[in-house]
């Protein structure tokens, strides 16, 4: 049922493995690649099965009345393909539909990073929200201290305005803002197979990797986890199978026959059974076929041996990603953000003392509130390039290192 895929708005966050769980049982694709599967192996039991008997029936309509037996002839005949062909068939069927589920975790593994990456700007566009919220009230407060300064005549209208164009700025910024938080919850929704306009829970705090496993461990663990490649074996085998029955269909199929012919005046003739075979003379069709399985298979192993190459790229440029993302998510968080601080404290220090002017004041609080943003944009894309690591290994859950919670100050 629908309720069945609901995540409610309630007082608990929604968390990252919630909604990937959420995702990949409510997507229509994972339906879709199912039914994709499910056919594919429905072809396995048609593919290996004898064809259906041929019967056939034959008379002779003058002897119809006539003071003679009624003359007719019955034949009954099943072609027996060569031995070891329907066993390459069943081969070669199954291992497609093998290659086809293994699609099914592809879908599944692309859908789980989709779902890692929306919730990592769900998570962003609540904390800029918040953060634009206290950097308008900030704005307020110190507006209405301009206009007291200015009424009492320590202070030019000059404070004013100023502050009533920055206020004027984030109230633009809070309808972008409202924008992009209900076309995010939309993305969410339609992986959910959900209005778009449905409520979703606030996120919980984003948590990241304090320590990364080493890059040649992630390599092999994707090498064996990767379900692309997977895929790909499952194919060589089929390519390799049918390969083999190219081979097999040098030789002729039998086609065993029974019949009754009344046709014959001598009863001991009336029963008869028989054998048949196609001959195989056109070899240039048939030596075309193997070449053609043959150059199929070898498609299929260099398709592997330049996915293997790729995924190991792969997961090294996501693993370098992820320690710059580490790394500017440090910078920010330990060195900038505390000096962003100081200067904003020291502004208003000098402001309240009259030793500094409020054009400084607005824009030192501005750049902490915005580097405390910039915190936030480097948490999430740090969660964001994990995300993407996690996916190029192959790893639904989140890798196994520890973890840690992570929120600006």
């Amino acid at each position: 049922m629908a309720s069945e895929n609901v995540i409610p708005q309630a007082n608990a966050p929604l968390n990252a493995q919630t909604l990937v769980a959420k995702v990949l049982s409510a997507n229509p694709q994972i339906e879709i690649a199912q039914a994709t599967w499910q056919a594919s192996s429905a072809r396995i039991g048609q593919t290996s099965a004898l064809d259906d008997p041929q019967l056939n029936y034959t008379m002779a309509p003058m002897t119809i009345g006539g003071q003679g037996s009624y003359g007719q002839r019955i034949e009954i005949s099943q072609k027996i393909p060569w031995l070891g062909k329907l066993d390459l068939r069943n081969a070669t069927a199954s291992h497609k539909a093998k290659a086809e589920k293994h699609k099914i975790a592809i879908l599944q593994l692309q859908l789980s990073a989709r779902a890692k990456t929306l919730f990592a700007d769900w998570y962003f566009i609540h904390q800029a929200t918040a953060i634009n919220k206290t950097q308008l009230t900030l704005l307020t407060e110190l507006r209405a201290i301009s206009v007291n300064r200015y009424s009492t005549g320590e202070a030019s209208k000059q404070e004013t305005l100023q502050a009533d164009v920055e206020i004027a700025l984030l109230e633009h910024q809070t309808i972008r803002l409202g924008r992009e938080n209900r076309t995010i919850r939309a993305h969410i929704n339609t992986l959910l197979n959900q209005p778009p306009d449905k409520p979703l829970a606030k996120p919980a705090d984003l948590k990241t990797i304090n320590t990364l496993p080493e890059i040649n461990t992630l390599q092999e663990q994707a090498l064996q986890t990767r379900p692309e490649l997977k895929a790909l074996n499952a194919t060589i085998k089929a390519a390799k199978s049918n390969s083999e029955l190219a081979l097999k269909n040098n030789y002729p199929d039998i086609n065993l026959k029974a019949g009754y012919n009344s046709l014959w005046d001598n009863s001991d003739k009336h029963f008869t059974i028989g054998i048949g075979f196609n001959l195989p003379l056109y070899q240039g069709k048939h030596r075309a076929a193997e070449s053609e399985a043959l150059a199929l298979s070898k498609q299929a192993e260099w398709t592997r041996v330049d996915f293997i190459a790729q995924l190991k790229e792969e997961v090294q440029i996501a693993y370098d990603r992820v320690h710059e993302s580490q790394h500017i998510l440090g910078l920010y968080k330990d060195k900038l953000l505390p000096l962003a601080k100081e200067s904003a404290q020291t502004a208003q220090s000098d402001y309240q003392a009259g030793k500094g002017d409020f054009l400084t004041l607005i824009n030192s609080e501005k750049n902490h509130l915005q580097t405390q943003l910039q915190v936030e944009q480097a948490l999430t894309n740090t969660y964001k390039r994990l995300a993407e690591l996690e996916s190029a290994v192959g790893s639904f859950a989140p890798l196994p290192a520890t973890l840690q919670t992570n929120s600006a100050p």
